[in-house]
């Protein structure tokens, strides 16, 4: 049941605050959701505080903590702080979208829509190639940047065409970013309000849709070393991993063919052998059960420990190799 009381996501953020003290490995992306409930919850200065300790100690994901630290201190408040934040974010060009999203809808929802068109368009030109797969987490920098250019009547352009073009809910971007639906919710005519309720019907189920899904289908990744200790330790899984070429292989083409089926929010993790062995004690079970698996994929994507596929452009390969995706297992190969 997800927390709907100011009581509950505090309660919440406790839970995740002691479940990152006892796994420490996994203490980043545990704080981070703390802190989002504690900002659902209206504890935003001790959400900030939690921001400020993941900062201060050499985070993963700093850009990614920094923009969230200014969408909690504009909302209560703190206005040239957040701006100061956003600011250094936006020239640190990082090559995640989640960052360049954050900034853009805070600037977005505070009525900077000049700002946030900037920041959108620069996200996109950074990190999409349109001749190539877009990856999931980019596809909302480019429904974003849609939905302020309309705000702004600014004309479409070709990242706008590609935006329609992705979208795939029955009612259109176009009509869905619509400046003009604000009038009709204050309309008497029984048309345009079945009209705006088919509209927010489809918003909802593409939110449900996202909510459903809080974390990537990963697919699980072991690079040469560990594969090699993996197999020796556990020879029965030698039926699952044939060779490490064969295993690269079998990633990519089942992300491919997940794709191509509609699959969104993709990604891949990394195992390690003491990770895995760890795991399996966990849940009583033998390392040697193929079974497991993909339950460990899934616990390490739960953990945060996906990485986004396919991966932003100019990226590296994710299997390791050093060279960019393209020239790898990405297209640019085929």
């Amino acid at each position: 049941m997800r927390p709907d009381t100011p009581a509950d996501h505090t309660a919440e953020a406790e839970r995740l605050l002691r479940t990152a003290e006892q796994y420490p490995e996994d203490r980043e992306p545990l704080m981070l959701q703390a802190a989002a409930h504690l900002e659902l919850a209206g504890e935003r200065a001790r959400a900030s505080g939690l921001y400020d300790g993941l900062v201060a100690a050499g985070p993963e994901s700093p850009h990614l903590i920094k923009a969230l630290q200014a969408a909690n201190l504009w909302e209560y408040g703190h206005e040239a702080e957040a701006r100061a934040i956003i600011d250094g974010v936006r020239a640190a060009a990082p090559d995640d979208a989640a960052p360049w999203e954050i900034v853009a809808e805070t600037l977005e929802a505070h009525d900077e829509l000049d700002a946030a068109h900037d920041t959108f368009t620069t996200a996109v030109t950074r990190l999409v190639d349109p001749d190539d797969e877009i990856p999931y987490s980019s596809l909302s920098l480019l429904t974003g940047r849609h939905r302020v250019r309309r705000l702004l009547a600014l004309p479409h352009d070709s990242w706008d065409s590609l935006a329609d073009r992705l979208h795939t809910a029955a009612v259109p971007l176009d009509e869905l970013h619509d400046p003009k639906r604000l009038w009709s919710l204050g309309s008497s005519d029984p048309i345009e309000l079945r009209a705006e309720i088919a509209r927010l019907r489809t918003e909802l189920g593409t939110y449900r849709a996202a909510l459903s899904r809080p974390f990537p289908v990963a697919m699980l990744h072991w690079p040469a070393g560990e594969l090699a200790e993996l197999l020796a330790a556990y020879p029965s899984l030698a039926a699952e991993y044939p060779s490490h070429e064969a295993h690269l292989t079998s990633i990519e083409s089942a992300l491919r063919d997940l794709s191509t089926t509609g699959t969104g929010n993709l990604g891949i993790v990394t195992g390690t052998v003491p990770s895995y062995e760890a795991f399996a004690a966990s849940e009583a079970a033998s390392p040697a059960d193929p079974n497991l698996l993909p339950q460990y994929a899934t616990t390490l994507a739960a953990r945060g420990r996906a990485v986004a596929w396919p991966p932003q452009r100019g990226a590296g390969c994710w299997c390791g190799s050093g060279q960019p995706y393209r020239e790898c297992h990405g297209v640019g190969r085929d």
